[in-house]
């Protein structure tokens, strides 16, 4: 069956199938999908529809990059959610659909949604 890392992914995995099969993007309402790696953490703004990637922000963005430093997982993850609000609301997209991705809501996954709310960002 494999190791405790490989099923704890193909849980994600099907968790995230889970979600995805409720969760679509439009071109009026995008998906708002958040990757998570050990150290880093990344948010795109998808149009499913046109299979486009509208927007997207993440800890390895240079604009970011520079703001890290000192700051823990979730606070970098506040302000990759800041920065996603920010390009989203540049070209006019205002509400999104959440798409945790499979994990749960909480930790860097909820300081990134929460910021992206402060920033603007309906959903």
């Amino acid at each position: 069956m494999g190791n405790t890392s490989t099923r704890s992914r193909l849980a994600r995995y099907r968790r995230h199938a889970r979600v995805r099969s409720k969760v679509k993007g439009t071109a009026s309402r995008p998906r708002l999908c958040v990757f998570r790696s050990l150290n880093h953490i990344y948010a795109q703004v998808i149009d499913d529809l046109q299979g486009n990637t509208l927007v997207a922000a993440s800890t390895l963005d240079p604009e970011t990059r520079s703001e890290t430093d000192g700051k823990g997982k979730s606070g970098k993850a506040e302000l990759v959610g800041a920065m996603i609000a920010k390009r989203a609301l540049s070209k006019r997209i205002k509400q999104v659909a959440f798409d945790r991705g499979g994990y749960k809501y909480h930790g860097r996954i909820k300081a990134l949604a929460e910021a992206a709310r402060q920033g603007g960002l309906k959903f």
